[in-house]
């Protein structure tokens, strides 16, 4: 088959999955696309990354320079974005002092970001890339105060998905100057949409993980209502999904994705979710396999069977050295900002493929803002934890999904640096976590608190 006609084709089957899956009855904003757009771009590469790859013919990867400068383009287009999005956020002023009220966590952990750039060797790049961040968080919450949030995240994944997915199978087979790379032994590497096969795994595992829960509603009988179309085109993207782990050899997603799909299901059963203690154990059981078997020597062969050596492909050579390089352990060199300059071209003469990341969330927080960063994103976990599990009795549904991703930022963040500006598995995560009053759920127009409870309870006007 030619690259014109799959390209063709695979059009039709995009629009295809677009048409399949609407929903009548489950209402969102046009404003909802705007986090569409953020997120697209968050999974694939910067405008200025697409341009220059349609023009040329094959990927391109930025220079130091670019990395500290970045692209015009870019940063005038994601401003655009982040304008907007601020615009619609202010029309909804009362539901958004609402979530604001109930996540000081999250509020302090960006304001610690923010403060942190006064102390960077590049405080100017180190600012940008702070409001940069905040377009994160500004996505979000845009998903979260829209008409009925939790129908805003399922068209959210399930339209990033329809875009992404698809894509990045048609760039790998029909278009491979752009949708491969090469390994140091100059193996070919399926990247799709991305810039490298890890990042290929990563979108797998969100977008993977968006259609398992729908499926996994479809089973409860949750989303009966919906018809048979969205069956057929969540069905069709696990397939995509499990296409692409085999072709990629993503080890690190797979693993998340298959202990998340764990969670989803153990979730459809009320007799198992009803146990907190249960689900409880089965995180902490997940996450301690994880460690044991990343960082603790144990289960070798279960390394071998994922792919990976003792080092981690070379991972703990990369931390020994980034962090020889750190500056102040309390504080850090600035958000965002230990990637640039003197160390970058240090890394750079050590490692041919110029990595710009640490392979490790928590190290490269620790790098940025220290171990008061480090510490403010452990209070961040805990609290995101405890709010999503305090939703299973009360939203099983949703919340089956909310620890799903909590889990998978949790363990990628392993031997991955996703702790990171428009990361996509950070965007998902602070998605989850943030404590909504009653849910994903309509939000409501006015929260009371009750005297019995400290948590706010949505009163029965709707939004």
């Amino acid at each position: 088959m030619s690259a014109k006609l799959a390209t063709l084709l695979f059009a039709i089957g995009i629009a295809g999955l677009f048409v399949l899956d609407r929903d009548r009855k489950g209402r969102t904003s046009r404003a909802l696309w705007i986090p569409v757009i953020w997120l697209t771009i968050a999974g694939s590469r910067m405008a200025s990354q697409w341009m220059s790859a349609i023009s040329s013919g094959s990927m391109s990867h930025y220079s130091a320079e670019q990395i500290r400068d970045g692209n015009p383009f870019d940063r005038n287009f994601l401003t655009v974005l982040l304008l907007i999005g601020v615009g619609v956020l202010i029309s909804r002023g009362r539901k958004v002092t609402t979530l604001l009220r109930a996540n000081g966590a999250l509020i302090l952990f960006f304001v610690y970001c923010g403060v942190s750039t006064l102390w960077s060797d590049y405080s100017d790049v180190s600012f940008k890339r702070w409001i940069k961040a905040l377009g994160d968080l500004t996505m979000v919450l845009l998903v979260l105060t829209d008409l009925d949030p939790s129908a805003a995240v399922k068209h959210l994944l399930a339209r990033v998905g329809f875009l992404l997915l698809p894509a990045s199978i048609l760039l790998s087979k029909y278009y491979t100057a752009l949708g491969r790379g090469f390994g140091e032994g100059g193996e070919a590497l399926y990247t799709g949409v991305t810039t490298s096969k890890n990042e290929l795994g990563g979108i797998c595992l969100l977008f993977g993980l968006g259609a398992v829960w729908r499926l996994c509603r479809r089973f409860r009988g949750e989303a009966n209502r919906e018809g048979t179309g969205p069956l057929i085109t969540n069905g069709v993207l696990l397939l995509m999904v499990v296409w692409i782990f085999v072709k990629a050899q993503t080890m690190t997603a797979l693993a998340c994705f298959l202990m998340a799909s764990t969670i989803l299901v153990v979730t459809c059963f009320p007799s198992l979710y009803r146990r907190r203690w249960l689900v409880h154990g089965l995180v902490a059981a997940m996450l301690l396999v994880s460690l044991s078997a990343l960082f603790l020597g144990v289960g070798s062969g279960l390394l071998t069977t994922m792919g990976k050596d003792a080092t981690l492909t070379g991972r703990t050579a990369v931390w020994d050295l980034v962090l020889s390089l750190g500056q102040n352990p309390l504080i850090g060199t600035g958000f965002e900002s230990f990637w640039l300059g003197p160390r970058l071209d240090k890394i750079w003469s050590v490692y041919w493929w110029h990595p710009n990341e640490a392979h490790n969330g928590y190290i490269e927080v620790f790098l940025n803002l220290g171990w008061i960063g480090v510490g403010l994103l452990g209070v961040l976990m805990v609290k995101g934890y405890r709010t999503v599990i305090a939703g299973l009795r009360r939203d099983p549904d949703s919340t089956g999904l909310r620890l799903a991703f909590f889990l998978v930022a949790v363990a990628y963040n392993f031997t991955e640096s996703a702790v990171r500006i428009m990361h996509p598995v950070w965007i998902i995560f602070l998605l989850a976590t943030i404590t909504v009053p009653g849910g994903w759920v309509r939000m409501p127009k006015k929260v009371v608190v009750s005297k019995a409870s400290p948590e706010p309870v949505p009163c029965l006007e709707s939004a």
